[in-house]
This record gives C-alpha cells, sequence and structure tokens, in this order.
C-alpha cells in the first residue's frame, strides 16, 4: 500500500496563495455584480411604474430579510459546510438576477428581493467564515482588510458600469441584469480555488466548552450592539448623502461624482493599513477609529459646506469605514471562533447587529432632516458617534478584563 504523501512547505504555500486567490475573486465579481443591480434596480423598478416610496422599500426589503434570516441562517452553514453554503448560495443569487429580468409587477420584484435576503443570510456567514478559516490568526485583519478591498472597489466599478450597460443597451434591463449574473457566476469559478472547510470536517472531541454552555448566545449580545451603534452612526446619511451635497452645499453632479471617486481612492489605500495595524499595533484604536471619523466629518459637512470641505470630509468618513470593516471582520471571527460548532451561527447573529444599523439609519436620518434640517441631522450623528465610542471603550475594556482574568 503506498504511503500517503506529506505536504511539504511548497505545498502549504501553494494552498494558502489559491485560497487568497479564491477569496479575493470571489468578493470582487460578487460585488461587481452586486453593484450593478444595485444601480439597476431603481432605475427598472421606476420604468415599471413603481412610486419613490415603493422603490425605497424594494431597496431596503431585502436587507431587511437577510437581518431576520441572519441569526438561523449560520446554523445551515455549521452543517451544511461553509464553501458549500456559499457556493449554493451565490449559484442561486445568480438564478434571482436572471429572473429579475422577467419580473414586470411590483409584487414579482418584492419576492425576488426576498429571496435575494435569504441567500444573502446563508451566504455571509459562510464566506466571513472561510476568511476567517483561512486567515491566520496573525493576519486575521489583514486578510479581511484585502477582502473589503476588492469588495469596495468591485461595488464602485460595478455602479459605473451599470450605467454604462444601461446606456449600450437603451434601457434594455434584460441585458443588463443578465451580465450580473454571468459575473456572479465568475466568483463561482474563484470560490471553488478555496479550500473546503466546514462544520462537517470537525471531530465532536474538537467541541469546546462554549459548544455546550447555555449561555453561549448572551456573551455576543453586546457586540451586535457594537455593530448596530457604529453602523448606524455612518449609514445616517448614506442615502441622503446626493442630496446633502447638490441641495445643501450647492455642489453640482459633476463634482459630487467626483467626490465619491475620492472617497474610493481612500478606502483603497486606508484598508490594508489599518488591517495592519489591527493586527500589530492596537486593536482598540483602530476599531473606534470610524466613530472619530463619523464625528469629524460631521463637523466638517456643517462647517464647510464647499468642495474642498465635503472631499476632506468624505476622506475621513471612507477612512472611518476602511478602519471599521477589517477590525469588525476580524473581531467576528475571533469571537465567533470560540465554539467551533457554532462558528457561521454566530458569524451571522453577530453581524445581524450591523445589518440592522444599516436597515434603521437611513430612516432615522430622513426623518430627523424632514423635522430640524441638516444641521439637527448632523447634530444626531455626532452624538451617535460620541455614545458608540463610549460604548466601545466600555466593551472592550470589558473584553480585556476577561481575557487577563
Amino acid at each position: 500500500m503506498p504511503k500517503q504523501r506529506i505536504p511539504d512547505d511548497h505545498d502549504v504555500a501553494e494552498t494558502r496563495y489559491l485560497n487568497r486567490i479564491g477569496l479575493l475573486g470571489e468578493g470582487f465579481f460578487s460585488r461587481l455584480s452586486i453593484g450593478i443591480i444595485a444601480f439597476a434596480l431603481p432605475l427598472y423598478a421606476r420604468q415599471i411604474g413603481l412610486s419613490m416610496a415603493e422603490i425605497g422599500v424594494l431597496v431596503s426589503f431585502n436587507l431587511g430579510i437577510s437581518m431576520v434570516l441572519k441569526p438561523f441562517s449560520g446554523w445551515v452553514a455549521d452543517r451544511v459546510g461553509y464553501k458549500r453554503s456559499a457556493w449554493m448560495a451565490t449559484a442561486l443569487r445568480s438564478l434571482l438576477y436572471v429572473l429579475l429580468a422577467g419580473a414586470a409587477l411590483p409584487w414579482q420584484l418584492l419576492s425576488l428581493q426576498g429571496a435575494r435576503g435569504a441567500v444573502k443570510a446563508v451566504r455571509d456567514p459562510a464566506l466571513y467564515t472561510l476568511i476567517a478559516v483561512h486567515g491566520g490568526k496573525k493576519r486575521l485583519a489583514s486578510t479581511f482588510s484585502w477582502y473589503m478591498t476588492a469588495k469596495g472597489s468591485a461595488g464602485s466599478i460595478g455602479r459605473a458600469l451599470s450605467g454604462v450597460l444601461i446606456t449600450l443597451t437603451a434601457s434594455n434591463y434584460g441585458w443588463v441584469f443578465g451580465i450580473a449574473a454571468g459575473l456572479s457566476l465568475v466568483s463561482l469559478i474563484f470560490l471553488s480555488f478555496v479550500e473546503s472547510k466546514g462544520a462537517e470536517e470537525i471531530e465532536p472531541t474538537c467541541q469546546t466548552n462554549a459548544d455546550h454552555h447555555p449561555r453561549h448566545w448572551v456573551s455576543i449580545v453586546p457586540y451586535l450592539g457594537f455593530g448596530f451603534l457604529t453602523t448606524a452612526t455612518a449609514r445616517l446619511i448614506r442615502g441622503l448623502m446626493p442630496l446633502i451635497m447638490v441641495e445643501y452645499s450647492g455642489l453640482s453632479a459633476a463634482q459630487a461624482g467626483i467626490l465619491y471617486v475620492i472617497a474610493t481612492l481612500v478606502m483603497l489605500v486606508c484598508t490594508p493599513i489599518f488591517g495592519w495595524l489591527y493586527d500589530h499595533v492596537n486593536r482598540k484604536v483602530v476599531l473606534m477609529a470610524r466613530g472619530m471619523a463619523n464625528m469629524v466629518s460631521s463637523i466638517l459637512y456643517l462647517v464647510a459646506p464647499t468642495f474642498v470641505g465635503f472631499a476632506i470630509a468624505k476622506a475621513f468618513d471612507k477612512a472611518g469605514t476602511a478602519a471599521f470593516q477589517p477590525a469588525w471582520g476580524a473581531l467576528m471571527a475571533e469571537v465567533s471562533g470560540q465554539s467551533q460548532h457554532r462558528r457561521a451561527q454566530h458569524m451571522g447573529l453577530m453581524s445581524t447587529g450591523e445589518n440592522a444599523g444599516a436597515f434603521a439609519a437611513p430612516m432615522i436620518g430622513g426623518l430627523c432632516w424632514s423635522i430640524g434640517g441638516v444641521a439637527a441631522l448632523m447634530g444626531l450623528r455626532i452624538a451617535l458617534a460620541i455614545i458608540s465610542e463610549v460604548y466601545s471603550y466600555m466593551l472592550f475594556r470589558s473584553r480585556n478584563r476577561s481575557h487577563s482574568a
């Protein structure tokens, strides 16, 4: 009987390389397809007769469904396998994009958006857990930072590409959705490069105390609050930003577009830097950077409503996002890793707080603006930033005490 070959250093290095290429390629092409849909879907909905209020509900519906299902959908990934769950969810997402081309009634669009939310609820915890599995303890945030960088750049490119495709096809959205589906399928090719590791490969003897502890959910709850506050502060003005730039500051559409390009470049540069800082310098400072950035940018939006002032403010906002995303991903991986058999489930639960903040913030921001104007909106954002910083300080002081005990 031939002896089983033991992998050498070259094999290990090659496997790690393929894992990284697979994850980065998956993140890029997935977000590229999502960016195309994000830009085209509201325009398509408007074309078939939906009102602005109905479009608002449509756009946020998939996020709401995902937020509700995530605490439970991670259970599927833990039992089916992380890579298998991500693969099936991505394949189904591609099919949903194709079906969008045939949706001509509001209930059809809403149903497909709900299905997208369910797919997202399964896919996100599985993908994040795969990154955590292959990221390595010493470079976990750096791995997340490169993944977020790939996603962030692809999202901007996807939105720009969507506008070009709509123009070239004379608003033939069937072609636009079909191209998005094809790019989504490309991400499956890259996902196949990733080594399969999942709950089905973990032996029962590897279970930790956290797997059986009846209060294992309780330790995760404080992180939901952190994700909610930090994300809500940042997203409070996201949907309103075009109106703030044009109506409040008087910028032209071209100037507003340049600001988004500047913000994207800042994020591309800063995300890997903050990932390295989280891994090697100071974790708490990186995680708290978003609150400080939101505070500074809100003040600049108020006192310097000019192109230069807004450019600096947007740069602060994106730098805060660049700090938060890889650090938050690494933190979720660390906390969820305490319970190996519920890793994706805990990952999904923790990201629910972030999704809840992203879901609620735009509605709160719009209501605040309608009552008290931009000054009240920015005042609320500054107050939320202060609250999130205090919450962050208390959370991580408690976390440090528990680790040193």
